[in-house]
């Protein structure tokens, strides 16, 4: 059971990453990276991995998505 997990895991980063390349919009670049951090904290916690997997999903797919979505929304439609 832990087998397939980890194999749909590791499908969901990969499959995310690449998203996270090749989307043209933000937003949605954005979000794929968040799914893409959740599922590599996720498979942390499933090598028992506890403090380094809520480290993945506070900082990377809490703090630095909050900011780069932070950061997309002030610099949208200023044209110079």
């Amino acid at each position: 059971m832990e087998y397939a997990v980890a194999l749909i895991l590791m499908a969901l980063a990969i499959i995310f990453a690449i998203l996270t390349i090749e989307l043209k919009d933000l937003i949605y670049m954005v979000f794929s990276f968040a799914i893409m951090s959740v599922a590599i904290g996720s498979f942390y916690f499933l090598l028992n991995a506890v403090y380094l997997g809520m480290f993945q999903m506070l900082v990377y797919a809490g703090a630095v998505v909050a900011m780069a979505i932070a950061a997309i929304i002030l610099t949208r439609g200023r044209e110079e």
